[in-house]
C-alpha cells in the first residue's frame, strides 16, 4: 500500500522556493528521517517508489526536485552554480530534520547519480554529522562519447558565456524495466536540458571528492551498476578506497544499467539499501574522534609529505625551484608578490591586499603579473571567504538584537581588520563594541587606521594580543557576544595551539553568544604553497596542514560550543561556521 504522501515547497536563503515530496512516518514519533536525492534531468516523483519498497514505516521521508528540475519555477536544468546546488542541500536536510525536531545524527541520505555527486560533495565541504549515505552510481565521472567533449564546452563557455546543452540519455539506457522506460519517455517534468556552468563544475567537484574522499566521515553504502552506459565505474572505486569513514560497504549490481533503485530487480539493491539504514540506525551514531589528527592519520600524513623536501633529482622539485625562481624575480614587478615576499604570503598586509583586488605593479607588465596573481584561485577563495565572514556576522547581531542583548564583537586575529569592519560598516545598526586584536604590531597600527578610516572609532579599538594565550582572551572585558576567528587556525598544525585559544573564547563569550570560524578542508595548490612561497613566520616555507570540516567542528564542540551550519567556497577551499556558545 502506497504511503501517504504530502506536496509542499520550502525557501532557500536566497529565496527560492523548491518543490518537495513528504511521507510522514507512520508511527507517532519518527524513528528517523531519510531524504532522497534524485538524479539528474528528473524529479522526486520518479524515486517516490523506493519509500515504498523498502518498507520502513517508522521513518519520515522527504524528496526534493532540485534547483532547475521537476516542478520548481526557472529555466530547466540550471542553477547560479554548483556551490548553490550544495548549499540547496544543506538546507533542505537541516529543514527536515527541523520539522521532527530530529538532530542531523538521525537522518540519513539516499543518492542517485548526479544527486549522489552533489551530497558527496555536501558531506566533504560542511561534514554534517548525519546517521548515514547511500549512493547509487555516482556521476563522478559521466561518460561523454565525443571526443574532447569536456575540453570543448569549457572553451565554448569561457568564450560565449552560459549555454545549454541536451542529454543524449535513452531510457532504455537507464534500466530493462518497461514500465520505468515507458514513463521516462512519456514524463513531461523530466529535464532534457543542463547548463554548461553547471556541467562543467560537476566535473570539477566530483574529481575533487573522488580524490579528498579521505576527508568523509560519515558512513556509507556505495551502489555501483555493473553496466553502466552513463558513468565511469573506475572513479566509483577509487572514491570507496579512500573514503575516511571507518564504516563503509560496497556493492556490485551485475546487468544494472544506470538507474540503480529503478531496474528491474531492484529489489536487490532496495534490500541491501534497507539493511544498511537499518544497521545504521540501530547502531549509536558515529561520531570518529579527530582532535589528535595532527598526531596521525590523513591530513598528517599529507602534511608530514609536505614538509619533508623532495629528492634532490625529483622533477617537481625543479619545476618549483623555478617556479619561486620566477616570482622573486620578474614576478616582483607585481607589487602583490613583491608584499608577499616582504611580509610573507600568509600576513596580514598580504590578505588586505588580496580583500582590496586591485591590480598594481611596475608598468603594464606588473599590473598583468598582480591581476594573475590576484586571480589565482586561493585568493578568489579568500575574497569569497571575507563575504561569507560578513554574512554569518550580520546574521549573528540580527539573532542578538532580536534577543535584546547587546552586540559586543570580539575578533583575536584581525589583520588590519578589513573584511570584518567592512562588514560593520554596511550594517545600519552597528555593534556596541567592537574590540580587533593582533599579534602583529603592523597589524595593529594599520588596523587602527582603517579604524578612523571608517569612520568607526566611537565603538571600535584595536590592541596587540596573543589569540592563543587562554588567560588573556578570558580576561577581554566587556565580555564579547560574538567572538571571531577568521584565517588564523589555518596557519598552525597543532590542535593542542587550537584548543588553548578556543577555550580562551569559551571564556570570554557570553553563553548563547556566538562563534565565527574559518576552515580549510581543501586547497588544489597546496603543494606549490607549501613548495614555492613563504610564511610571515622566519620566512620559512608556507606549509600548511589541512583540517577536514569534521575535524575544525569537533575542535570547537570539545570548547563548549554548538554548530550552527557551514558556508563554503563554490570550490570547496574555505568554509566560514557559526556556532552559538553552550548554555551549561
Amino acid at each position: 500500500m502506497s504511503r501517504q504522501v504530502i506536496e509542499s515547497s520550502f525557501t532557500t536563503s536566497d529565496g527560492s522556493s523548491l518543490f518537495y515530496r513528504h511521507w510522514p512516518a507512520q508511527s507517532a514519533t519518527p524513528r528517523g528521517v531519510i531524504v532522497l536525492f534524485h538524479r539528474g534531468h528528473e524529479h522526486s516523483g520518479r524515486m517516490a517508489h523506493v519509500v515504498d519498497e523498502l518498507q520502513l514505516p517508522d521513518f519520515a521521508f522527504y524528496a526534493w526536485d532540485a534547483r532547475g528540475h521537476g516542478r520548481n519555477a526557472g529555466p530547466r536544468g540550471f542553477s547560479p552554480s554548483f556551490g548553490r546546488s550544495v548549499r540547496d542541500v544543506d538546507e533542505f536536510v537541516r529543514f527536515a530534520a527541523a520539522q521532527h525536531g530530529l538532530p542531523l545524527s538521525d537522518v540519513g541520505v539516499i543518492a542517485q547519480s548526479v544527486g549522489a555527486v552533489t551530497v558527496s560533495a555536501w558531506v566533504h565541504d560542511h561534514a554534517p554529522q548525519i546517521r548515514c549515505m547511500s549512493l547509487a552510481s555516482p556521476a563522478f565521472k559521466v561518460k561523454l562519447y565525443v571526443p574532447f567533449a569536456r575540453a570543448g564546452l569549457a572553451l565554448m563557455h569561457k568564450l560565449f558565456g552560459n549555454f545549454y546543452v541536451n542529454s543524449y540519455v535513452k531510457a532504455h539506457y537507464l534500466t530493462h524495466d518497461p514500465a520505468r522506460i515507458s514513463s521516462f519517455n512519456s514524463d513531461p517534468l523530466i529535464t532534457r536540458p543542463i547548463s554548461v556552468n553547471i556541467l562543467l563544475a560537476l566535473y570539477e567537484a566530483a574529481e575533487r571528492v573522488v580524490q579528498d574522499a579521505g576527508a568523509i566521515q560519515v558512513p556509507t553504502q556505495l551502489l555501483i551498476s555493473g553496466a553502466d552506459w552513463v558513468v565511469h565505474h573506475a572513479p566509483q572505486h577509487e572514491f570507496f578506497e579512500r573514503l575516511g569513514s571507518p564504516v563503509k560497504e560496497k556493492h556490485v549490481l551485475e546487468g544494472f544499467y544506470h538507474d540503480t533503485l529503478g531496474e528491474v530487480d531492484r529489489h536487490l539493491a532496495i534490500a541491501k539499501l534497507r539493511s544498511f539504514l537499518l544497521e545504521r540506525f540501530e547502531a549509536e551514531a558515529l561520531k570518529p574522534q579527530l582532535l589528535d589528527a595532527h598526531q596521525r592519520g590523513y591530513s598528517f600524513d599529507e602534511y608530514t609529505q609536505l614538509a619533508r623536501p623532495l629528492p634532490l633529482l625529483s622533477p617537481k622539485r625543479w619545476a618549483f625551484a623555478l617556479s619561486r625562481l620566477s616570482m622573486s624575480s620578474i614576478g616582483r614587478l607585481s607589487s602583490g608578490v613583491r608584499l608577499g615576499f616582504a611580509t610573507g604570503f600568509d600576513s596580514g598586509s598580504t590578505l588586505d591586499y588580496v580583500y582590496r583586488n586591485e591590480a598594481r605593479g611596475q608598468g603594464l607588465v606588473g599590473r598583468l603579473i598582480d591581476r594573475n596573481y590576484l586571480d589565482a584561485i586561493g585568493w578568489r577563495g579568500i575574497r569569497q571567504r571575507k563575504l561569507h565572514v560578513e554574512q554569518l556576522l550580520q546574521l549573528a547581531i540580527s539573532k542578538l538584537r532580536a534577543e535584546g542583548r547587546p552586540v559586543q564583537v570580539l575578533d583575536i586575529a584581525a589583520g588590519h581588520g578589513r573584511y570584518i569592519l567592512e562588514g560593520i560598516e554596511k550594517l545600519t545598526q552597528k555593534p556596541d563594541g567592537i574590540l580587533l586584536r593582533d599579534f602583529s604590531e603592523l597589524n595593529v597600527e594599520k588596523g587602527n587606521k582603517l579604524i578612523v578610516e571608517k569612520g568607526l572609532q566611537a565603538i571600535a579599538r584595536f590592541v596587540q594580543g596573543d589569540a592563543f594565550n587562554r588567560a588573556s582572551l578570558a580576561a577581554v572585558s566587556p565580555r564579547p557576544t560574538i567572538g571571531v576567528v577568521s584565517g588564523l587556525y589555518e596557519l598552525f598544525p597543532d590542535n593542542a595551539l587550537l584548543r588553548e585559544s578556543l577555550a580562551g573564547m569559551a571564556d570570554a563569550v557570553e553563553p548563547g553568544g556566538y562563534l565565527i570560524y574559518t576552515g580549510q578542508p581543501w586547497h588544489p595548490q597546496l603543494e606549490f604553497i607549501a613548495r614555492v612561497l613563504s610564511s610571515h613566520r622566519d620566512g620559512k616555507p608556507w606549509v600548511m596542514r589541512r583540517r577536514v570540516q569534521a575535524e575544525m567542528d569537533q575542535l570547537v564542540e570539545a570548547a563548549g560550543f554548538t554548530k550552527l551550519h557551514t558556508l563554503a567556497d563554490e570550490w570547496g577551499i574555505f568554509t566560514v561556521s557559526i556556532a552559538r556558545r553552550n548554555l551549561a
